[in-house]
């Protein structure tokens, strides 16, 4: 018996709702394994300016990563959206920077320069759903997947995500951009 291939929008449906009914010990215990997982790939630990996401709405937290990585000396900037709310420039996050809710509710650097896109080495990536191909499903804006298809082929992506968000394949359309790697526990 063939199994039911779901929509994209059904997919996003079933994963937010897991997401809120993770328990928040499940979700620190697992974002804490994926942390270390990190520490230790090698395209992180050779990268020298990183972006990071803010988590919000329990995605896999990302608060004890952007320590670490400033601690080893890591530039670390995060994404702002620009008026339009389509596109995305990395911004500068500072020890002290002032954070505001951006356009969809997610937290953003009040002020802080902006970095080029291309002085950027890595790209950690939120996800709703990803599969074993780095193939990612987000929150349906597409911002992401325009920033990463701007990127030069040397810039790297990892998406980070919990078991439940990892499937044998998502829905994908030509817009769609993978990332590198998925790192999830």
């Amino acid at each position: 018996m063939k199994q039911a291939v779901l929509t994209k929008a059904q997919m996003r449906s079933k994963i937010l709702l897991k997401l809120k009914n993770q328990e928040e010990a499940d979700r620190n215990r697992k974002s804490s394994i994926i942390q270390s997982k990190l520490l230790r790939n090698r395209v992180f630990k050779k990268a020298r300016t990183v972006m990071f996401y803010v988590a919000f709405g329990g995605e896999v937290n990302t608060e004890g990563m952007i320590r670490e990585a400033k601690k080893t000396g890591k530039l670390i900037c995060v994404p702002v959206c620009k008026k339009d709310k389509t596109i995305m420039q990395p911004a500068i996050l500072e020890d002290q920077s002032k954070l505001k809710k951006g356009p969809y509710g997610v937290l953003e650097p009040v002020s802080g320069g902006l970095l080029d896109p291309e002085d950027v080495d890595l790209v950690i990536v939120p996800g709703l759903a990803f599969d074993k191909h780095g193939n990612r499903l987000g929150r349906g804006k597409g911002c992401y997947d325009r920033f990463l298809s701007a990127l030069s082929g040397s810039t790297r992506s990892i998406g980070l995500a919990f078991d439940f968000q990892v499937f044998p394949a998502v829905p994908t359309t030509k817009h769609d951009v993978s990332v590198n790697q998925v790192i999830f526990s």
